[in-house]
């Protein structure tokens, strides 16, 4: 069932395969959006009661019209759709509100995969070339530049056409972004204090400043499981959509 669920300022596209089996909630990372999961569908709408959604600006999301946190967002979609618990995947960016809710409403979170995660108060290295490159075209308005930025960074096994979609809907949806996001409470620092069966899935090809975030993430967190996947990058829903649904399915039950 495709849905528009009403927010301040806009709506937020979901989609809920309804049933009875644990609900696993799907969080796309910013370089991409909702349609990144689609090879793993139907691998896990057998098993359970898959929801994914598109954050604001993205994917079939309206472009945000007031102030919102990604943390708010995601309690918004669970509330909406009566999810009391659930199953929380975060990929790259949102990561970060997956553990949010884990820190704010650990009752609600049956267990965390986190996909070559980042959460936005880590201390992201200010040196590193991709964020300087990044600010330079965006600011020139300069998509094509951008997209061929996002290829050669988080595309590293190889551009082809699906690789491409995800990464021209992402820098269509940087342009309708505006100032509305505001930032999720800090998590990287109370990492610790997470109790929740979690396994963290990277890529040996993913982005260095990733991958390291990702030791520290998976260090931080007790009792995370790490597992590095040979060969692929930083879109690991389009590079090994079997192995990762397989790990799903290992941790959640």
């Amino acid at each position: 069932m495709q849905l528009a669920i009403p927010v301040e300022g806009g709506e937020i596209w979901a989609d809920d395969t309804g049933g009875d089996g644990t609900p696993l909630v799907l969080m796309h990372p910013g370089w991409g959006d909702s349609a990144i999961w689609e090879p793993m569908l139907g691998r896990l709408a057998a098993r359970y009661r898959v929801i994914r959604y598109d954050n604001r600006g993205y994917g079939r999301s309206p472009a945000p019209a007031a102030p919102y946190t990604m943390l708010g967002d995601l309690i918004t979609v669970l509330d909406r759709l009566d999810v009391a618990r659930a199953a929380l995947v975060g990929h790259s960016g949102s990561g970060g509100p997956a553990l949010g809710l884990a820190l704010a409403q650990p009752e609600r979170v049956g267990g965390l995969v986190l996909v070559a995660p980042g959460v936005h108060d880590y201390p992201w290295p200010e040196d590193d070339p991709y964020g300087s490159e990044f600010e330079a075209l965006f600011t020139a308005g300069d998509r094509e530049g951008l997209v061929a930025l996002g290829l050669r960074t988080w595309a590293a096994a190889g551009t082809d056409p699906a690789a491409e979609a995800q990464i021209r809907s992402a820098v269509t949806a940087f342009f309708q972004q505006g100032d509305f996001e505001r930032p999720d409470p800090p998590a990287y620092s109370r990492l610790g204090e997470i109790r929740i069966p979690s396994v963290l899935v990277i890529g040996d090809r993913d982005y260095p400043m990733v991958r390291e975030c990702g030791d520290r993430i998976a260090a931080a967190i007790h009792g995370c499981t790490m597992i590095v996947l040979p060969g692929a990058d930083h879109l690991l829903p389009l590079r090994a959509p079997g192995r990762l649904a397989g790990i799903i399915g290992e941790l959640v039950r």
